[in-house]
């Protein structure tokens, strides 16, 4: 999931508004220093043991945590609260590295989770299929140039404790095409954010390179999906920018004869780490991580705060520091993976916040110009204020 982060410079193309800056709808604080919370070359059960992905947590039906946001050979921390959370060795759901894309098991991450009862947990599940892995499967041998991604489910009966993929494959949102041998760049959905609830409906975001078709232009950029049954992969409906309606099913059993499309939503530039709601104005925060340049000042970790999901304002620096997406030359580290988690939510899934949270993050130890294994799981305690 190192390399993957690069490609996400494709995504640039969103950026904050043009307009003069309006005030900040809300504030967020650093208000202590960070403390680690899983320390790779310390803590791993085996050499996949790294975190690679936001943080995701929820309580199973005895009130312990799960936390995931490791890597495709995805374990859980476990523990009673988030001061004593230690990796699981037991692979929750492991990645089948197939050959066939229609298949759905090369490579994945557990990277959102959502419970009603703390027993039968649905997630979203980042799925590449890396087709310079596979020969045969794509002309060129550079990563990015055979990366076809899609966004899967996946289900567990035992509070997190195992995980099942669905027989035909559960897609959530697919690239209305299959993978092609010549492709030449990455496709599809991927890097959803946490699943957060708004009465009846869930929501995430998730991103995608975008494409050209006949009659069915996709922008690249951020999109946001909804809900009324998580358990239900096919439920997933996307904004199109009038409603909830744009559905991505799988290209290998359902082609789409006339692709529907869904509205990027500004002024996310990458994935969206975390989404909190305020509990006591209703207000929604997002943090997300950029790179220098087109709007943003300085590369580092950003927020931004929202009334309705669809309209945002002005992304605000919380921390700066070089990011996956910054070259990584001559860097002696670099930050990702941004997540807001309040210890406190009454919300068995953590999708609301109070006016503190934890900033849940990942520093990657950088040796000359090669990203390495070497990563710490940080928390770092935040302020959260809203305006009325």
């Amino acid at each position: 999931m190192i390399r993957r982060t690069a490609l996400l410079l494709l995504l640039g193309t969103v950026g904050p508004a043009a307009a003069a800056p309006e005030p900040p709808l809300s504030a967020l604080t650093l208000v202590g220093p960070p403390s680690v919370m899983f320390k790779a070359t310390r803590d791993a059960c085996d050499g996949a043991d790294v975190p690679d992905a936001s943080a995701r947590a929820f309580r199973d039906a005895s009130g312990a945590l799960a936390l995931f946001g490791m890597h495709y050979r995805n374990r859980a921390l476990r523990g009673p609260d988030f001061d004593r959370l230690k990796l699981d060795c037991t692979v929750v759901l492991d990645s089948g590295e197939k050959p066939d894309p229609a298949l759905y098991d090369d490579r994945s991450w557990i990277t959102a989770a959502w419970t009603e009862d703390g027993r039968a947990v649905a997630a979203l599940v980042h799925h590449e299929y890396q087709a310079n892995e596979h020969p045969g499967r794509c002309r060129s041998k550079v990563y990015m140039e055979c990366w076809y991604n899609t966004v899967v489910a996946a289900s567990s009966t035992d509070g997190g404790r195992s995980f099942i993929r669905a027989a035909p494959p559960a897609v959530v949102a697919a690239a209305p095409f299959r993978q092609e041998v010549g492709q030449g760049r990455h496709r599809g959905f991927f890097n959803p954010s946490n699943i957060f609830a708004d009465g009846r409906w869930r929501y995430f975001f998730a991103s995608t390179t975008g494409w050209d078709g006949p009659g069915s232009d996709q922008p690249a950029g951020v999109c946001l999906f909804r809900s009324d049954d998580p358990a239900d992969p096919t439920s997933w409906r996307a904004w199109t920018g009038t409603g909830f309606t744009a559905a991505f099913p799988d290209p290998y059993r359902k082609p789409a004869i006339r692709p529907e499309t869904c509205k990027p939503v500004a002024p996310f530039p990458t994935p969206v780490g975390a989404v909190v709601r305020h509990r006591s104005t209703g207000a929604w925060i997002a943090v997300f991580m950029a790179r220098q340049g087109e709007g943003f000042p300085q590369s580092g970790f950003y927020w931004t705060a929202s009334r309705d999901l669809q309209s945002w304002d002005v992304p605000r620096l919380l921390i700066a520091g070089r990011t996956l997406y910054d070259d990584p030359c001559g860097a002696k580290g670099l930050i990702a993976y941004p997540s807001l988690i309040d210890p406190a939510s009454p919300s068995r899934n953590f999708d609301d916040a109070g006016d503190t949270a934890l900033l849940a993050y990942v520093t990657l130890r950088v040796e000359g110009c090669t990203i390495t294994s070497d990563r710490d799981l940080l928390r770092r305690p935040v302020a959260l204020k809203v305006w009325p």
